[in-house]
């Protein structure tokens, strides 16, 4: 029902800053909360940033607060990760989820039902 796919990943310096897309396929998308997790090398997959359906309501990782900001156009069905100082730890393939529940923003990567294939992310110290 619905497909994801990332985009905006790069090479950046520290200090730098990267917009990550995904872009959606599917009629329910807009009915969907979103979010962003990410996985480096050696490490589980960790929560970054989530959507409502709406756009909201957001919620973020401590570890990003403050330097991404997460946001969607559902006329696109598109949601964006906008991250800013970006620090060699923030290097990993960043995901983007589809939640199809409703309630208050899933954090585990349990709580969303569509993937995408992952973009990575490498910032250069």
């Amino acid at each position: 029902q619905v497909q994801l796919v990332e985009s905006g990943g790069g090479l950046v310096q520290a200090g730098g800053s990267l917009r990550l897309s995904c872009e959606a396929s599917g009629r329910t998308y807009i009915n969907y909360a979103m979010g962003w997790f990410r996985q480096a090398p050696g490490k589980e997959r960790e929560f970054v940033a989530a959507i409502s359906w709406s756009g909201g309501t957001t919620y973020y990782a401590d570890s990003v607060k403050g330097r991404c900001t997460i946001s969607r156009d559902n006329a696109k069905k598109t949601v964006y990760l906008q991250m800013n100082s970006l620090k060699p730890e923030d290097t990993a393939v960043y995901y983007c989820a589809a939640d199809s529940s409703w309630g208050r923003l899933g954090t585990k990567i349990d709580s969303y039902d569509y993937w995408g294939q992952g973009t990575q992310v490498t910032v250069s110290s």
